[in-house]
């Protein structure tokens, strides 16, 4: 595929996410995807993934842990077999009440027209400070 259709199934993938679409998502993966986001533990959807099923387990933290999800891609760049995005995700997390609205990163790599690797790059520690019971943490 050509960078233009990278761009063109990276930006399928959010479209997927919006709606909740996990599945669509999945069909666009290799089926030994790689995906990473490297976080705390406690936040439930931080760690390295590999393969389809663990990759709906990804998807499946987030929907079951947040609400007011809101993703916004500004920036698209690609490279060969390689798309980076640039944007925004905020959320809420209603077992603490806390919100996060964080800046994020987003690379994928691209084989056979299917997403074979993502890593998102953001911060999170804003992300684990919605996850944490201020009680817990001694505030």
């Amino acid at each position: 595929m050509n960078e233009q259709d990278n761009t063109a199934l990276v930006q399928k993938l959010y479209a997927a996410f919006v709606k909740g679409d996990v599945q669509t998502i999945l069909d666009n993966c290799t089926d030994d995807v790689a995906w990473t986001l490297e976080a705390p533990e406690i936040v439930p959807f931080g760690g390295k993934r590999r393969g389809l099923a663990e990759v709906k387990r990804f998807f499946e933290a987030p929907a079951t842990t947040q609400a007011n999800q809101k993703l916004t891609i500004e920036t698209f760049v690609a490279q060969g077999d390689h798309v980076a995005t640039l944007g925004r995700y905020a959320g809420m997390v209603p077992a603490t009440g806390k919100s996060f609205d964080t800046a994020v990163a987003h690379f994928f790599t691209i084989h056979n027209g299917k997403v074979s690797r993502f890593v998102d790059v953001g911060d999170t520690a804003a992300k684990a400070d919605a996850y944490t019971n201020a009680s817990a943490a001694g505030r």
